[in-house]
């Protein structure tokens, strides 16, 4: 009995590393004993309340650890994070730059493995003049020892070749200085160096002395960006091609980026390449044939046709290829077969016709776009009178809310000398127009008053102006706004819309002193002797009392050699401003 128990004694574990403070020893008190069934669910007990309170303080301990961990980091960072911010920077480094680093033990012995360039200091002319003093003899480089010539100067003082010693540069016994020598020397240094430079061992040309400079130029960029940003962008385009081959902007892209480069064929190689991949695209063709060469580019037009034979923007192209007007003429005809209705191609065919051609091409045009104004008003302009007249009614049929129509009708009117027509036209135009759903524009219609008072239509833009001059302004504004677009029209120089707007202020406000005096320096500046007369006595009808009215009139007669005081004198006799008038006429 004794010695089981001294066995059991010995199996004990008590050793210090194996105590806590706490749990004691970590063997069970119980580990001799049998480990029944009610041990097991006692443990099972225990092992599911550890793991619920483990569970309960998870959440708070990892949020614990992480932040010990994170302010653990930024206590003591990685050497991958303190220069994390610089590695950024790497990307700006040069390839010079990088080629510059020195490698690891590359300190020692550098001057042996990397011999410094020869440096050239040439000799002050004090230092000759000093050693004139003394006698000395100086050398200077012989243009017949320059082959053999090796190491360079220290100073430019020795030379390492026989012969170097022969004094030139001033004869023995005088103190004259050759400076036509120095100079000579040194021009034949700078020849000997480039010499050097020109002729490799291999017999290659490094060097052209002669053209050295134009060498120079001529490897300026012709771009205005960087080298590493044009890398960058045509390593950016390649991967957009590749990752989206049927994505028109970037073939573009690419080709214009080349272009820009001075790679010009690599350009066309690109964007031939786009062509493949984008058959469809109407910007990679006109792309293409923008950078090939003349007849290249008519193939590359061609074969676009082929791909794309609704293309007005193609067919448009291919017309500016051509030289010769038969061919441009042969290419529309060939593009109106395919695209009737392009308003684009008719005007281009039309331009390249004869007048009588033309008209006869503007008959099938307007049958093909009878929406395009523009087609209609341009058959109407070579046609006659009659047949005009048919015209801009089939026009207004088929185009019946646009205003040109009507305003071409009133000049073509104007033209052939029916002007009482021309305001009746106007008149029925804007009842059209209301009638079907336009809204009347005043400054649209201001404006095309104003471009056929240019073009010589007096009567069109006045009755244009007539009509269209109260439309949407309040009654209190009136006047103010009407003064306004006057002088607008005199500063677009349209001065018979100007006339006409203060012809109908006049018959809105007949007793307003200050239009009628806007009016009177109107005719002053613009219009004629007897306008401005013709104006003034209707003014001083309507306005008796206005005193500046009658001085006008007075002064345009006098200096037109009449005198019409003693009929505003008498109409105002009691007015101190006709005496200074009256003293200025002989007749008084």
């Amino acid at each position: 009995m004794k010695k089981n128990q001294a066995a059991d004694d010995d199996d004990e574990d008590l050793n210090d590393t194996n105590y806590d403070e706490f749990n004691g020893y970590a063997g069970s008190l119980f580990s001799s004993g049998p480990y029944e069934k009610d041990d097991e669910e006692a443990d099972a007990i225990y092992a599911a309340l550890d793991k619920r309170m483990d569970e309960r303080r998870k959440e708070r301990r990892e949020q614990r650890e992480k932040e010990e961990i994170e302010k653990y980091r930024m206590e003591r960072p990685k050497i991958q994070q303190q220069f994390s911010d610089l590695k950024r920077k790497l990307a700006e480094v040069t390839e010079e730059e990088w080629l510059s680093i020195p490698e690891v033990g590359d300190a020692r012995n550098k001057r042996q493995r990397n011999p410094r360039y020869e440096k050239l200091t040439p000799v002050p002319d004090s230092f000759f003049a000093k050693h004139l003093q003394t006698g000395e003899n100086h050398t200077s480089v012989d243009p017949r020892q320059t082959v053999s010539l090796i190491t360079p100067y220290p100073g430019g003082l020795h030379t390492p070749y026989p012969g170097g010693m022969t004094p030139v540069l001033m004869t023995p016994g005088t103190d004259e200085l050759d400076m036509r020598k120095i100079d000579l020397s040194r021009n034949t240094l700078m020849d000997m160096r480039l010499s050097q430079v020109s002729d490799s061992v291999s017999g290659q040309t490094v060097v052209d002395p002669k053209g050295y400079l134009t060498d120079l130029n001529s490897m300026i960029p012709t771009h205005g960006g960087d080298i590493n940003d044009i890398k960058k962008a045509r390593l950016l385009l390649k991967s957009v091609r590749e990752t989206n081959p049927h994505h028109p902007p970037a073939w573009i892209a690419s080709a214009r980026l080349e272009e820009v480069t001075g790679k010009l064929q690599v350009a066309r190689n690109l964007i031939m390449k786009g062509t493949e991949m984008c058959p469809k695209s109407e910007d990679v063709w006109l792309e293409a044939a923008r950078l090939q060469p003349g007849d290249t580019a008519k193939a590359v037009v061609a074969q676009a046709v082929r791909h794309l034979p609704q293309s007005v923007r193609i067919y448009i192209r291919a017309a500016e290829l051509e030289t010769d007007i038969r061919a441009k003429k042969r290419v529309l005809r060939k593009a109106l077969e395919h695209v009737p209705n392009s308003v684009r191609l008719w005007k281009a065919a039309v331009e390249l016709e004869e007048p009588e051609d033309a008209r006869i091409m503007l008959s099938r045009a307007v049958e093909c776009c009878p929406t395009s104004v523009e087609l209609w008003l341009a058959l109407a302009r070579l046609e006659t009178y009659e047949n005009a007249r048919k015209v801009l009614n089939k026009a207004r049929e088929n185009i019946p809310t646009d205003r040109h129509i009507w305003i071409t009708a009133a000049k073509l009117e104007e033209a052939n000398g029916n002007t009482q027509m021309v305001e009746k036209i106007i008149d029925r135009a804007i009842t059209s127009l209301r009638a079907n759903g336009v809204e009347i524009n005043r400054e649209q219609w201001i404006q095309d008053a104003e471009e056929c008072d240019r073009a010589g239509s007096v009567a069109t833009c006045q009755a244009v102006m007539r009509a269209v001059i109260g439309i949407g302004i309040e009654e209190e504004d009136r006047k103010h706004t009407w003064m306004e677009d006057a002088d607008s029209c005199v500063a677009h120089n349209a001065l018979e819309c100007a006339r006409a707007i203060y012809a109908y202020a006049l018959q809105v406000f007949p007793s307003k002193k200050s239009v009628w005096l806007r009016a009177a320096y109107f005719e002053k500046n613009h219009g004629t002797r007897e306008s401005l007369e013709a104006l003034l006595q209707r003014a001083v009808a309507h306005c008796p009392k206005a005193e500046v009215l009658w001085l006008m009139g007075a002064k345009s007669k006098w200096l037109a050699g009449d005198v019409t005081l003693p009929t505003g004198r008498r109409r105002s006799g009691t007015s101190l401003g006709w005496w200074p008038a009256a003293s200025r006429t002989p007749s008084d």
